[in-house]
């Protein structure tokens, strides 16, 4: 019986792909990036995992204009679309006041204030996660 011992750079290969962060993460720093970019308000992460299976984050934010929201929505939508995800489905842009992207792994609800206060996603979905340079 023979043993095959890996060599050093398949052991550097295994230990780098080990160690980067999962695509949810890196999914959900393009978005939070993106949508401070685009001067989006009250921006909330709110972890899924352990909650559901239809994705690892819920991103909420509010747009002051119809404009706004269906112009962060847009940028959005590109962005995801330049990191190689194929199915980014996106709901409501033409309107604006509430627009659904769905990345996969993280979905992004995008509101006008009003919208986004009647229908209270954070309440419904529980603890939002602090999102760094924003106040609550």
């Amino acid at each position: 019986m023979s043993v095959t011992v890996p060599s050093t750079k398949e052991i550097s290969a295994i230990v780098q792909y080990t160690s980067a962060p999962p695509i949810s993460e890196s999914l959900k720093e393009t978005v939070t990036v993106s949508l401070d970019d685009d001067k989006a308000q009250k921006v909330v992460v709110i972890d899924l995992k352990g909650k559901t299976a239809i994705a690892d984050y819920m991103i909420v934010a509010s747009g002051t204009s119809q404009r706004q929201v269906s112009t962060m929505a847009e940028h959005l939508r590109e962005k995801l679309k330049s990191l190689g995800i194929k199915s980014v489905s996106v709901e409501g842009m033409s309107q604006g006041d509430w627009v659904l992207i769905d990345g996969g792994d993280v979905i992004v609800h995008l509101f006008r204030p009003e919208i986004r206060e009647f229908y209270d996603l954070e309440r419904l979905w529980g603890d939002p996660m602090p999102h760094p340079g924003q106040a609550a």
